[in-house]
């Protein structure tokens, strides 16, 4: 349908994108979720990923939220890879609710719950995510829904002026949101919000790409000091294990130069998950997180469009190495 023209919104109103994924995990087993959720972050880790932000988002309902949560703690526990985790139970508003209905419930039942969760040790969420947009969570629904999350100790980090200027960058920056991503059509006060309040771009160059967007302004976003990270956005619409060839993209359709490129993908990604004093650069204290690449320079990691499968020879977390080619 997408390659045939059809809209995001339309695909979605036709009971395609994130309904479709919601039918299909309030189905799947909880070994079955991390069954794929495994194969995929091993996927990631040998693109050269040692940190991943990962999202619920498909259940709409309490218990299915929670399923993906705890599938998400398990891979936290047991993989190599850093998980910082996110709750996205506004993702989509359910069938047969309002808007501010879901705002409701998640607001009265799933935050609660999750706070209780977290304090009893069984799961630990780093992250609150709401998809601010037109036919989906308006302005007033998202600040209730955010400062519910940020009143339980989340940290914000959201969907905001992605397919509608929304002023979701202004909210995030009022509200010291830690990151906002998508912003492709955020304003120009947006931009000046988010830079005066420390607050990051997620740019996602997958996304652009896959739903011919417009692009991000990054080059904006950069010259008036906003503090850019870049992100697969790893989901069923843009299925991509690889932050070489986001970096990639980057450069070439959002014009970034590959030393901001690689800043954006490192030190300022870690910074958007509020993990920059641990991660994203190699500094006495830091844990040790690092790449060995086969070639003459690291360049070669964003020039060559595709196969870095032939450029990563190691990959190295917390001082081991996790894969070796």
């Amino acid at each position: 349908m997408k390659l045939a023209g059809a809209t995001y919104m339309e695909i979605h109103q036709a009971g395609g994108g994130i309904n479709f994924t919601v039918e299909r995990t309030r189905q799947a087993s909880e070994e079955e979720l991390f069954g794929s959720l495994q194969q995929r972050l091993q996927c990631m880790m040998r693109a050269g990923t040692t940190l991943v932000e990962c999202k619920s988002g498909y259940g709409l309902n309490l218990e299915t939220e929670l399923k993906m949560l705890r599938v998400i703690e398990r891979a936290r526990r047991q993989m190599a890879v850093g998980i910082s985790a996110t709750y996205c139970g506004a993702h989509s508003v359910p069938k047969g609710k309002t808007a501010t209905e879901a705002a409701d419930d998640i607001i009265n039942n799933h935050l609660p719950k999750l706070k209780e969760l977290g304090r009893n040790g069984q799961i630990h969420v780093d992250n609150i995510d709401v998809f601010c947009e037109k036919g989906v969570f308006d302005l007033d629904s998202t600040r209730r829904i955010l400062q519910g999350g940020k009143d339980i100790g989340l940290q914000i980090n959201f969907h905001g002026d992605e397919l509608h200027p929304m002023k979701a960058a202004e909210l995030g920056a009022e509200l010291g949101a830690r990151a906002i991503s998508h912003l492709e059509e955020v304003s120009d006060e947006g931009i000046a919000a988010m830079a005066t309040a420390g607050c990051s771009a997620v740019l996602l160059p997958t996304t652009a790409y896959m739903l011919r967007l417009k692009q991000p302004r990054a080059r904006k976003m950069l010259d008036e000091g906003v503090i850019v990270a870049l992100g697969s956005d790893f989901n069923p619409n843009a299925y991509c294990f690889s932050m070489p060839m986001v970096m990639h993209l980057a450069c070439v359709n959002m014009r970034m130069s590959m030393p901001e490129a690689l800043a954006a993908a490192t030190i300022n990604a870690a910074y958007a998950l509020g993990k920059s004093h641990t991660h994203g650069s190699l500094e006495v204290g830091k844990q040790g997180d690092l790449i060995i690449i086969n070639s003459s320079r690291w360049e070669h990691l964003i020039y060559q469009f595709g196969g870095h499968n032939e450029l990563i020879e190691y990959v190295i977390a917390k001082g081991k190495a996790v894969y070796k080619k």
